[in-house]
């Protein structure tokens, strides 16, 4: 069956390469603000029995979200066969239980409304939270992961810590042990870990640090899945160097990268940190950050859905 590759304009360099990857060219779409901030958004090309892949990433403004509703609503009235939501980054993602009383899961409000608006399929990665794939019913989630391209890219990276057996993966909090374990037995044998245990008094701001475990002498890699404000992981770093680590690197999967954050990473102890290009890529980043693409893994995604296979290749890393 024959299906189409639109960008809506919240990251068309990612969406270029995920359409480089399969050999098509991106669908004709016009996206467009009203004076009063109102969004339209229309469909150049027939869609009628066509699956439609929609790549937009969803942080903020909330216009990127509004976009995305809107297109899932026109290509469902044009008659596609299937439409498939590819979301890099999920925005609210974050806010994905009830912390205080009357609050909303507004990660449950989004996925129920990319339901209702007519999305078949949801194509995303590294979710804040795995379990957020249950607050859709009826479509189909897949959630990728980073480090199908992350974990060749560091091994080659720290080819020569690897070796000397003085590379250390950390968690920069209880909650990211899974993650970090994720990447520590597939770079290292012995997939050495530590943890930072923290204590969060309001969103953004951590009041104490503690580290649990040893990095004396070694290349400590901190492995977290999004970088917002960056606050925390230059705490974090001047911990692990405090903690007598040689070197300090990071990696996080979405780089959010709000207010000062781009600076605040400069200024820190971090020599490097990894991201990827799930939300746009052209900003400036400064010397300490590098940008991974994740354009091939989803047009692999894209392609083994198009043609009937799993997508289990995409989940594991040797």
């Amino acid at each position: 069956m024959e299906y189409k590759i639109f960008s809506l304009g919240a990251n068309d360099g990612l969406a270029t390469k995920i359409a480089a990857r399969l050999g098509k060219p991106l669908g004709k779409v016009k996206c467009r603000s009203f004076s009063d901030g109102e969004q339209q958004v229309q469909f150049l090309e027939n869609l009628r029995g066509k699956n439609v892949y929609i790549v937009q990433p969803t942080n903020p403004p909330a216009e990127n979200w509004v976009r995305l509703l809107l297109a899932i609503d026109a290509a469902r009235g044009a008659s596609a066969h299937q439409i498939t939501a590819v979301v890099p980054y999920f925005g609210y993602s974050r806010q994905d239980r009830k912390s205080k009383s009357r609050e909303p899961i507004s990660a449950r409000v989004f996925a129920t409304t990319l339901e209702s608006v007519g999305a078949t399929h949801f194509l995303t990665m590294d979710l804040h939270n795995d379990a957020i794939g249950g607050f859709f019913r009826h479509t189909i989630v897949d959630n990728l992961y980073a480090r199908h391209i992350f974990v060749p890219y560091f091994k080659d990276f720290f080819k020569d810590a690897l070796a000397a057996g003085e590379l250390v993966v950390v968690s920069p909090d209880a909650g990211g042990v899974v993650r970090a374990q994720s990447y520590g037995k597939r770079l290292m044998k012995d997939g050495e870990l530590a943890i930072i245990h923290k204590e969060r008094d309001i969103p953004n701001q951590i009041a104490r640090m503690k580290l649990i475990g040893d990095v004396k002498g070694k290349v400590a890699l901190i492995v977290d899945d999004m970088a917002d404000t960056c606050g925390t992981l230059a705490r974090a770093a001047v911990l692990l160097m405090e903690s007598g680590a040689r070197e300090v690197y990071a990696m996080a999967t979405h780089g959010i990268l709000s207010g000062d954050a781009v600076k605040t990473v400069e200024a820190s102890p971090i020599k490097k940190l990894f991201i990827t290009d799930t939300i746009n890529g052209s900003r400036e980043l400064g010397e300490k950050i590098e940008v991974v693409s994740v354009g091939d893994t989803f047009g692999e995604a894209i392609d083994r859905i198009e043609s009937g296979e799993s997508l289990s290749a995409l989940f594991e890393t040797d």
